[in-house]
């Protein structure tokens, strides 16, 4: 390893597979945008090896830019909701994870499907097991998932996301911004949006602004945040304690409001 690299090591080792996958498969749709991973690094010895990058402070351009670059990057597609990362073509077949947590990339034709079973449900029960989320909590998550899974999200197409992009994984360079340490899979584009927005990126309207220019929303897109943070906070509500727990709620009666 050299001094122009940043170098981890996850603490499942297949994590860092996982990770430099989904970073080769998000940089096929913007090289630009997605930290760089030597071409001799594939992380079968656990290691994570990624260009280092400088940092400056944000600025609106940047974040405009963001945005642009993001939307490019979603408009790649995918095979499918809920689709691993498939860089060359290749799909990877090893587990997906969140952070430190696995989570399932299982192929789904409807969005609100995976989305509940595959994402929220499953760290819902987890922060519910720790006893992070009472189960009057657990209760209002489920009705809200029982909204989503039955909601017509036909017209949505499978984007690539980055899936956790929350502000800490969006850089702002010297080269202009970068992701880092995705949860790539095949989804929809708001829930990259949603995270975003949850934990304060710098600059997001102008994010939201770049983005625009290059792929239009509903004008009601804000009112559905709520549903796209679901995931996230129920990953910290796992990972991170009950502190969480009444965010998730409250984002599940949100997410009521608008699908109920």
């Amino acid at each position: 390893m050299t001094d122009n690299l940043f170098v981890k090591r996850p603490a499942d080792p297949e994590a860092a597979a996982a990770e430099i996958q989904g970073l080769r498969w998000l940089a096929e749709a913007g090289k630009d945008f997605v930290v760089a991973v030597p071409p001799d690094i594939d992380g079968a010895d656990g290691v994570v090896a990624t260009v280092r990058l400088g940092r400056c402070a944000p600025t609106a351009g940047q974040a405009r830019r963001a945005g642009e670059l993001l939307a490019v990057m979603h408009r790649a597609g995918a095979e499918a909701f809920g689709s691993p990362p498939a860089p060359g073509g290749v799909t990877w077949r090893g587990r997906t994870f969140i952070g430190r947590l696995p989570q399932q990339c299982v192929p789904t034709a409807d969005w609100g499907e995976f989305y509940v079973t595959q994402r929220v449900m499953p760290f819902a029960e987890q922060a519910h097991a720790r006893g992070n989320l009472d189960t009057r909590g657990l209760a209002v998550v489920e009705t809200a998932c029982a909204a989503v899974a039955g909601a017509d999200f036909s017209a949505v197409p499978v984007s690539r996301i980055h899936g956790d992009l929350w502000a800490g994984n969006l850089l702002f360079t010297p080269d202009g911004p970068k992701v880092i340490d995705p949860a790539a899979h095949g989804g929809h584009a708001e829930t990259d949006l949603g995270m975003l927005a949850l934990f304060g990126a710098p600059f997001f309207n102008d994010i939201i602004d770049g983005y625009r220019s290059v792929t239009p929303l509903d004008p009601d897109w804000a009112d559905f945040t709520a549903l796209h943070q679901l995931h996230p906070l129920a990953v910290h509500a796992t990972t991170h304690g009950p502190g969480y727990a009444g965010e998730l709620v409250e984002a599940a009666r949100r997410t009521l409001a608008v699908i109920g």
